[in-house]
């Protein structure tokens, strides 16, 4: 099977099911000489982990992360990275009835057709428990991107189905378990998560991830592009469903005077672009919104087809996150991470003794200045 692997100078290949003894991944490229340790990886692991609350899939797993290689006496040695988290409460017997049909809006169909086989246990290879390894690669990637760069990467929840919750405070989003910015919409997010849970269905959500730090030239105008790359990063997280970068959509009704952020000696003045001009970055906030679809996995029985073309109803069984927008935010961060430490390795290996002429001005000019 072909496209286990994320980047090429700092390369992040997967391996695993999610009910097979364990899941990993192997990070080739890691600069040396940085200090490592599981205390690096496993906050944001542990942000991600199922069974957080009663909001998300009840299995239960720690996530713990082992360091198999690539790190002495605390350090990377610029060899290959293994990490490891074992599978410990897998419960194959809850897809018993998927062996043989398939669910509607899931992988199972497609993935069947193209492999003439599948692993119906949790959707194998095809499972989300999959971006558990991405997360631990990106807790590595974003130490480097802030010890070397300054970089910091951060997302929230912004809509839960039909709900908006508007940006609040960054220091609300890791007091509740939907990474909301507004800490005093989560009564009304919680109500809406019971009763769709009562109902058996799931629904989708909105994330919103961005970088601040980033420096300014990372990318290249044509097929390496700084923003491709980050929607490609982005689109391959299960059930991703449509990615923007600045103004994404919103800049079909915009006029270019209102569109294209103006420079000052102070700054530039908004940031309509993302972050990223001509897929180069520009030294402003990468700012990337993900659209998550609701979950395939559900108690509502459904129309579908068992593997010998007959009719079929389809209920699944288990336990499933009715939202897998809600354990999202540290994922998108992670994929953001691994796209931007890809750049600024590639842009140190071409263009690391480049010097304009032109000091870089500010991300975002102040306010009193324009």
């Amino acid at each position: 099977m072909a496209g286990n692997t994320l980047g090429r100078l700092f390369a992040v290949t997967t391996f695993g099911e999610s009910h097979g003894p364990a899941i990993g991944c192997v990070i080739d490229g890691c600069p040396p000489g940085m200090a490592l340790d599981v205390g690096d990886i496993q906050p944001d692991l542990d942000r991600r982990r199922p069974g957080t609350s009663r909001h998300v899939t009840q299995r239960q797993e720690a996530d713990a992360v082992e360091i198999l290689s690539g790190v002495f006496e605390g350090v990377t040695t610029g060899t290959p990275i293994a990490l490891l988290i074992r599978n410990q409460d897998a419960r194959s017997r809850d897809y018993g009835n998927l062996a043989d049909t398939f669910r509607p809006g899931h992988a199972d169909y497609s993935y069947f057709q193209k492999y003439g086989l599948r692993d119906h246990r949790g959707g194998g290879r095809s499972s989300a428990r999959l971006t558990a390894p991405l997360v631990a690669a990106g807790a590595v990637a974003r130490k480097w991107l802030a010890e070397r760069h300054g970089v910091r990467i951060r997302g929230y929840l912004s809509q839960l189905g039909d709900i908006a919750v508007p940006f609040g405070r960054w220091e609300d989003v890791h007091q509740n378990p939907f990474f909301a910015a507004d800490i005093d919409r989560v009564p009304e997010l919680e109500a809406y998560m019971d009763a769709l849970r009562r109902e058996g269905d799931s629904i989708g959500a909105r994330i919103e991830v961005e970088a601040s730090g980033v420096p300014v030239g990372l990318g290249a105008p044509l097929y390496d592009r700084l923003d491709a790359d980050i929607a490609h990063a982005m689109m391959a997280i299960n059930a991703v469903r449509g990615v923007e970068i600045g103004a994404g959509f919103g800049a079909v009704t915009q006029k270019g005077s209102v569109h294209g952020d103006e420079l000052t000696p102070a700054g530039f003045v908004g940031n309509e672009a993302g972050g990223v001009l001509g897929g180069i970055s520009t030294g402003q906030d990468i700012r990337v919104s993900l659209a998550i679809k609701p979950t395939s996995s559900i108690r509502i029985e459904r129309r579908s087809i068992d593997r010998q073309g007959h009719p079929q109803h389809v209920q699944t069984l288990g336990r499933h996150d009715p939202c897998v927008g809600i354990r999202a935010t540290p994922i998108a961060e992670a994929m953001l991470a691994l796209v931007l430490i890809e750049h600024c390795l590639l842009h140190r290996a071409q263009c690391a003794d480049v010097d304009s002429g032109l000091a870089p001005i500010a991300a975002q000019a102040p306010a009193g200045a324009v």
